[in-house]
């Protein structure tokens, strides 16, 4: 079996290969993919060679962990089925590359538990599922914590920042503030307000959930707390983060950050997606063939309009 990949061959070099796929073993899938995702954080330091030292990083790597497909073959005893509609997070199916995270291509084969099932509804913006999972995870803590205070206060309104803040809508907190300076993306707010940072005054804020990715705003937003306040990084920085001791002192700041979403994660915000109480409407705004892979990534690290980049595998079904 083959499938068609997107492969970064170095960074800011690309090219859509044909690799093989492995036979399927026992309780393994074989997925045909409709839609995939371009990441504009982690996938961006891959993109761009700025990724800081991970496990399976490397060139030349297969990325993607935003994949939709179909089931077309099972084997074992498998609680999918054929023709279902699944989310995957990404595959570990080719030889001779890295997989790091390996859910940009045409086919894929993985254990069938690493295929979660989504309504035929949801379509591409399944692919987002990922996302809202890992906006979930900082907001919930990964369930490790009793108390999390909701954010009060979001930086960025880009994809990540829309899910947050429609996330601290939906479970009925009081409404959040998000900053952006780009003002082509001011729009799009949903029970919320955006501003630019030079037109909020405030600074007493509880919580702080940081999307940018700036390693250079904790000490902006450190000034910008309450006494006791907290920081949450949910972003993915490429450089060390540090800060000023004396202001984040006399403030009693806390900073968390927030890791890698869970399956658990994934589960839960599915459901609020299936129960219409968050919504994904307006986010994926830009698509492009895997022919055009080299076109699609400058756009989507490069257009401020470009909120998520879809790659629409379905002319290889």
């Amino acid at each position: 079996m083959k499938a068609q990949a997107i492969v970064f061959q170095q960074p800011q070099h690309l090219s859509v290969q044909s690799l093989d796929l492995p036979e399927l073993a026992d309780h393994q899938v074989h997925v045909q993919v409709e839609y995939s995702g371009i990441s504009t954080g982690t996938e961006r330091l891959l993109w761009d060679g700025t990724m800081p030292a991970f496990p399976g990083m490397g060139y030349p790597l297969v990325p993607g962990y935003e994949t939709v497909g179909r089931v077309i073959k099972v084997a074992g005893d498998c609680t999918l089925k054929v023709g279902q509609r699944v989310f995957l997070p990404g595959a570990n199916c080719f030889q001779g590359v890295r997989n790091l995270f390996g859910g940009s291509a045409s086919d894929l084969v993985v254990p069938q538990e690493r295929a979660i099932p989504v309504p035929e509804s949801l379509g591409e913006q399944a692919v987002l599922l990922a996302l809202a999972a890992t906006a979930y995870h900082a907001v919930a803590g990964g369930g490790k914590r009793e108390v999390i205070t909701s954010p009060d206060l979001i930086v960025g309104h880009g994809v990540m920042g829309r899910l947050l803040a429609r996330l601290t809508v939906a479970a009925g907190a009081p409404e959040p503030t998000v900053w952006e300076t780009q003002a082509v993306r001011m729009d799009g707010a949903e029970g919320y307000r955006v501003v630019h940072p030079d037109d909020d005054p405030r600074k007493d804020y509880k919580a702080i959930y940081d999307v940018s990715g700036d390693s250079n705003l904790l000490d902006k937003l450190i000034l910008r707390l309450a006494p006791g306040g907290e920081v949450v990084l949910a972003g993915f920085y490429k450089q060390d983060l540090h800060f000023a001791y004396a202001p984040a002192f006399m403030r009693e700041a806390q900073i968390r950050t927030a890791a890698e979403w869970k399956r658990a994660d994934l589960l839960a915000v599915t459901e609020l997606v299936n129960t219409g109480r968050l919504s994904l409407d307006g986010l994926i705004t830009h698509h492009q063939s895997p022919k055009n892979a080299l076109a699609a990534y400058e756009v989507a690290f490069g257009d401020p309009l470009c909120l998520k980049m879809i790659m629409d595998w379905s002319a290889n079904a």
